[in-house]
């Protein structure tokens, strides 16, 4: 983990102050050097910390030159509502145009009554994959589970990355990530065997562990040698604790579990076992957690069987856990499918659209005026939402190199059915913010309520399938967005220092690029 730690500045105005500078450079996680978009000189980023009810205010300046990576940028902050605030989203020809190179942006926004562990990526084209993320906590100083762990600091997040030894947008069909990352070291095939992350706990301590999975593609299932877990946080939502042994974590999703240093004191092997790959040899895809006192030297291999799972139906929303509407089929006030389907032979269609970014972001198509689904573009990827409903969306599964994390910016949303289930759970379900769409057969539904107007993506959060086109954008409560939204002069000159028909110029070229000379086909 980094150990540039940014703190909270708390000030008479109670705001966590921060710098971001963007910029490229050559890094080596796991041993192999390689071109990088890094945070402040690293990857990840720093971590950025503030306490429940704090504002941001974080400058992000933009130093980017390598045209291969892209030059333009974003920074989206992910899982935080940006309720009042959709223009700092930071999702790029939806809620604002790119912070073009030599440029800065000052992100300013309060997360009502938000707390837990998210994280902040670039969302501009494949950008967070060559290294633009990084973790950020909120603390609640009122965690009803306080009394439960007595560590929870930048020492007890884990975060999981894929890492690739080629250009994002020069990946083929099939190529599987060169070395899995965890908190930022990690070891590949054939590679040196480089001091793999380790997690120190003190016998008998009880620690708040923040699991993030933060990589474009894989998803991963995590244990740790002859130790369980006892879930208390799906995606910054409190839920109610659950004992499991393994816990399965798609890309975008969050986690936070009480871990108990309760084992004769040794190091032992934590495992991020990705969909792709089951090898922990040589410590691929591995860190280590290590007991004080115990030797410094990799850990023994242990016949850890796990039995206990997590399984998403078996979450429960801590807080008003009942999910919105009417608690039965049909109880929504607004009801859409969503069929996503591969065209065969370059992008990802929903309900017979491919997204393409508009070349004028939505949230100034809103503000200039164009309230109705048919004035906004692009076309065919836009739902407006009338305000203050219940809305379900149902997202099934089968699609090729699924199962598919969607992601909703603006909500947390209710799991009223869970991948894996035929069950629907009006009455407790989960709370969260990212969730896996599943297998054929599967119809995952979710519920939230338009409380928060503005443009939302919704998109898969495999970051190649969301450049693919597998993603819609819900424009909630249009004529309330233009009336209640109070953009910034800064917020609108972004439009006029980086031409936005050019940057959609950029994307399909950049879409063409990889797939007509690396895609063969699904």
């Amino acid at each position: 983990m980094s150990t540039w730690f940014l703190a909270a500045l708390v000030s008479s105005c109670a705001a966590l102050n921060a710098e971001l500078l963007i910029s490229n450079a050559i890094v080596a996680p796991d041993g192999f050097s390689m071109n990088a978009i890094v945070v402040n000189g690293q990857t990840p980023g720093p971590v950025l910390t503030a306490q429940k009810g704090e504002r941001f205010q974080v400058n992000v300046t933009n130093l980017l030159v390598d045209d291969s990576m892209n030059k333009s940028t974003t920074v989206h902050w992910h899982g935080i509502n940006q309720h009042e605030s959709a223009e700092m989203d930071g999702a790029p020809m939806v809620t604002q145009c790119p912070i073009a190179s030599g440029r800065s942006f000052l992100y300013e926004f309060t997360p009502q009554d938000q707390s837990g562990s998210f994280w902040y990526h670039s969302h501009f084209q494949l950008q967070y994959c060559e290294g633009m993320r990084g973790a950020l906590i909120i603390y609640d100083p009122e965690d009803p589970y306080l009394g439960m762990y007595d560590v929870d600091d930048e020492s007890t997040i884990i975060s999981i990355i894929d890492w690739y030894h080629v250009n994002a947008y020069n990946l083929a069909l099939g190529d599987t990530p060169a070395s899995t990352l965890i908190n930022g070291v990690g070891r590949y095939p054939g590679g040196p065997a480089l001091p793999l992350s380790v997690i120190h706990v003190v016998p008998g301590k009880r620690y708040r562990i923040r699991l993030m999975n933060m990589a474009c593609r894989p998803n991963y299932v995590f244990t740790i040698d002859n130790h369980v877990f006892t879930v208390i946080e799906a995606d910054s939502e409190y839920t109610t604790p659950l004992e499991v042994d393994s816990i399965q974590i798609m890309a975008g999703q969050r986690y936070s579990f009480i871990l108990i240093a309760d084992q004769p004191i040794d190091s032992y092997w934590i495992h991020a076992m990705p969909n792709y790959d089951t090898s922990f040899a040589g410590g691929l895809n591995s860190a280590i957690l290590k007991y004080d006192g115990a030797p410094a030297v990799d850990p023994i291999p242990r016949n850890w069987t796990m039995t206990n799972p997590l399984s998403e139906e078996n979450l429960h929303a801590l807080v008003n856990p009942s999910a919105p509407g009417v608690a039965e089929s049909g109880g929504a006030d607004v009801s859409i499918n969503l069929e996503a389907v591969w065209d065969g032979h370059m992008s990802y269609l929903i309900n017979g659209y491919s997204y393409t970014s508009p070349p004028t972001p939505v949230l100034l198509q809103i503000l200039n005026g164009n309230f109705d689904v048919s004035e906004l573009k692009p076309n065919g990827s836009v739902y407006t939402l009338p305000a203050n409903k219940t809305i379900e969306v149902s997202i099934p599964g089968g699609q090729p190199e699924g199962p598919h994390p969607f992601h909703l910016h603006g909500h947390p949303f209710s799991v009223v059915r869970s991948s894996g289930s035929e069950v629907y759970n009006y009455v407790n379900p989960v709370r969260r913010d990212t969730t896996s769409n599943g297998r054929s057969g599967d119809n995952v539904t979710i519920r939230f309520r338009t409380d928060n107007p503005g443009p939302w993506f919704l998109h898969c959060h495999i970051d190649f399938h969301m450049e693919e086109g597998m993603a819609v954008i819900f424009a909630e409560d249009t004529t309330g967005a233009a009336s209640t939204l109070n953009v910034t002069s800064t917020w609108k000159q972004l439009c006029s220092t980086d031409d936005p028909s050019s940057i959609t110029e950029r994307t399909v070229e950049q879409h063409r690029r990889r797939h007509m000379n690396h895609r063969i086909g699904h």
